[in-house]
């Protein structure tokens, strides 16, 4: 199964990537590409990165779905295609996925905003003229895939719900999350939050959590 698979890390530039996604640095986008390669080489799978430089096609469907098919082209029976907004994608994800291949058609990981971080495909299931025609990019995209493997009597595997980052909310939302991030993405999002933030703002939640120290804290220090 390990040769017969590979990760496909469909990801652009950190400097592409700013131009598509204008709120972020290119400091954490440098970092999340970064982690996103950490995590891919610790599975001890085959990987590619395809960056701007590599993707043809003018659509978004057609960059990924060209991606997937070049690595089936190198001879590989099964596909793990990942972006790189998804902070708290873990090797366990990536594994799981190859795992659940063995007995799946496809695996899905889904992002909280409706879409996925996620797809693994096999190769006798991959139709490219099919999934050119699903939702990619919007909050329908999860639902559509399900349905569509659903209705054709195959087998999907759901993986773990994740935030990718598609806007300043969501890297709130990984912040607030409890799954586990890399020290130095953590950081750098802290200090995003921070400088992004109002300083009238700053000082509401300031008092908010001195009111809530004072009054509500009695017990366990565990959220100070």
């Amino acid at each position: 199964m390990f040769k017969d698979t590979a990760i496909l890390i469909f990801a652009n530039s950190a400097k592409k990537e700013v131009e598509r996604k204008p709120f972020l640095s290119t400091e954490i986008c440098a970092e999340l590409n970064l982690c996103t390669l950490k995590t891919v080489k610790k599975t001890k799978l085959n990987y590619f990165f395809v960056s701007e430089d590599k993707q043809t096609g003018i659509t978004f469907a057609e960059r990924l779905n060209n991606a997937i098919q070049s690595i089936f082209n190198k001879g590989f029976k099964n596909v793990i295609a990942i972006g790189n907004d998804t902070p708290h994608l873990k090797t366990k994800h990536l594994l799981t996925a190859l795992k659940q291949l063995t007995k799946k058609q496809i695996v899905i990981g889904p992002s909280k905003d409706g879409g996925i971080y996620l797809m693994g495909i096999k190769k006798e299931y991959f139709n490219k003229k099919s999934f050119l025609h699903l939702p990619w990019q919007t909050a329908s995209l999860r639902s559509s895939i399900t349905s569509k493997v659903t209705k054709e009597n195959k087998q999907i595997c759901v993986l773990e719900l994740l935030n990718d980052i598609d806007s300043k909310n969501d890297i709130v939302s990984i912040l607030n999350s409890f799954n586990i991030l890399s020290i130095k993405i953590k950081q750098l999002l802290q200090r995003f939050i921070f400088i992004n933030t109002p300083l009238l703002l700053h000082v509401n939640i300031q008092k908010e959590s001195l009111y809530a120290l004072r009054y509500f804290n009695k017990g366990s220090p565990l959220y100070i």
